[in-house]
């Protein structure tokens, strides 16, 4: 993509691959449950809280999410002997030892996902104040733990999740939707679990690092209601199956019970840690561009909108640097994290991240950011309904602008950044901390 070097004589492409990788790393749960959670003389340190485990008869794990398999993982090595079971469901499934892991689907959710969900909320009616339950709640748990309510069957889950997630819908006002259509979310599995004491150890994918967002807040007071997840459906204009209309409508005519609030006394049972978040990636992506010989500026971790448009901000930021040296001069490293959304209204494929780097790459051809290169992922590694994490672009990817912004207008992005190399593969990564995205000015 361009001749220019850094310190250590890799190419501006290179350094953005290795700080995305570097960020990712850096959220991994065995990274950061390494350093929040550890086991000495029979005290469970998570975080700034301790646990004498002699004051429990059993020690599980429940919970769900892209990470919450390799959580599991790394809780059985590190708990061992005091480890009496448990069941988590991701889609990126590891060896845990005696906790069950339960392999399910994501962003879509499918048998399995509510199969595993039924067995931990089985397992929560089954838990007492003598069990102490660790609970890894991490991105993607939206999907991977549904439990629908009665009345609302998994195909009509299934078409209600593709709706919201097409909608451009941002994820708060999505999971207010999926809370009240669910048996798990929403507080109703910390609800399921008292008075056992549960624990939460949260990964963190959402931009306000609020733990009711993450997963849909199953272990957290929901502040949201059944007239808040109607105006979701009207606002962003979601066809939502019958079954899920008649269920929000009755619960906001308070014909069935809200989502457990503040004053429900099961959360006087449950803590909630948030051990990683977007900034945990951003900061180790920083430090490795930082390594390379880039001045750093962190945009923000929160970046959130249409993906195309955030992205066209960013390439303006590429354009100052090189005109006026403002904010800072090169080279130089733009990194920003948070959530990107894409209105469908195309029926083509790509992902969200796609979308942003190929707008960025047609901004850097028609315009005046030099040598710039942008690599912007999913840190799950599944951008969209794709096999790739997202892309890493330059003002080359794009030799014919008008062609790429029609694909772009038609959300058909994926196969034409594949020609040209462009995607960037990771596979599922086994954590989940939202965004990251790397733009690099070099001299």
């Amino acid at each position: 993509m361009t001749d220019a070097r850094d310190r250590d004589g890799a190419t501006p492409a290179e350094t953005a691959r290795e700080a995305v990788r570097a960020g990712i790393a850096a959220a991994r749960p065995e990274t950061v449950l390494g350093e929040a959670v550890d086991v000495t003389d029979g005290r469970l340190r998570v975080a700034d809280e301790t646990y004498d485990l002699d004051d429990y008869e059993e020690l599980f794990v429940l919970g769900g999410g892209n990470a919450a398999g390799r959580a599991a993982s790394h809780l059985a090595e590190s708990l061992g002997e005091a480890l009496d079971g448990g069941i988590v469901v991701t889609d990126d499934p590891a060896p845990a030892g005696p906790i069950d892991v339960v392999a399910g689907t994501h962003p879509v959710p499918d048998e399995a996902n509510v199969a595993g969900a039924r067995r931990i909320l089985d397992a929560a009616a089954d838990a007492d104040e003598d069990t102490l339950v660790l609970a890894p709640i991490t991105g993607g748990g939206s999907a991977l733990l549904a439990a629908p309510v009665d009345g609302v069957s998994l195909a009509e889950l299934r078409a209600l999740t593709e709706a919201l997630v097409r909608s451009g819908a941002p994820i708060d006002r999505i999971n207010a939707v999926r809370k009240h259509v669910s048996e798990v979310k929403g507080g109703r599995l910390a609800r399921a679990l008292a008075p056992a004491t549960t624990v939460g150890l949260v990964f963190s994918d959402v931009t306000s690092g609020d733990p009711s967002v993450v997963a849909s807040g199953p272990l957290s007071p929901d502040q949201t209601t059944y007239a808040d997840a109607l105006a979701t459906l009207s606002e962003f204009g979601v066809d939502a199956p019958d079954a899920v209309l008649a269920h929000l409508r009755a619960g906001a005519a308070g014909e069935i019970d809200e989502t457990p609030g503040a004053d429900d006394p099961a959360f006087d049972h449950a803590s909630v840690h948030v051990l990683a978040d977007n900034f945990t990636a951003l900061a180790a992506a920083r430090d490795a561009c930082r390594k390379a010989g880039y001045g750093t500026l962190v945009l923000s971790s929160s970046v959130r909108g249409e993906a195309r448009e955030a992205a066209k901000t960013h390439a303006a930021i590429a354009e100052e640097v090189r005109r006026t040296g403002n904010p800072a001069e090169p080279p130089l490293a733009v990194l920003s994290g948070g959530e990107a959304t894409v209105t469908v209204r195309g029926d083509g494929r790509g992902g969200p991240n796609q979308e942003f780097a190929l707008a960025a790459a047609i901004e850097f051809a028609a315009g005046d950011a030099g040598e710039a290169v942008l690599c912007a992922v999913d840190t799950d590694g599944i951008d969209g309904p794709t096999d790739a994490a997202g892309a890493l672009v330059s003002r080359e990817t794009v030799d014919d602008v008008r062609r790429a912004r029609s694909l772009l207008a038609d959300n058909d992005v994926a196969e034409y950044l594949d020609e040209r190399d462009a995607l960037v593969r990771t596979g599922p990564t086994g954590t989940n901390v939202n965004d990251l995205r790397v733009l690099l000015l070099p001299e």
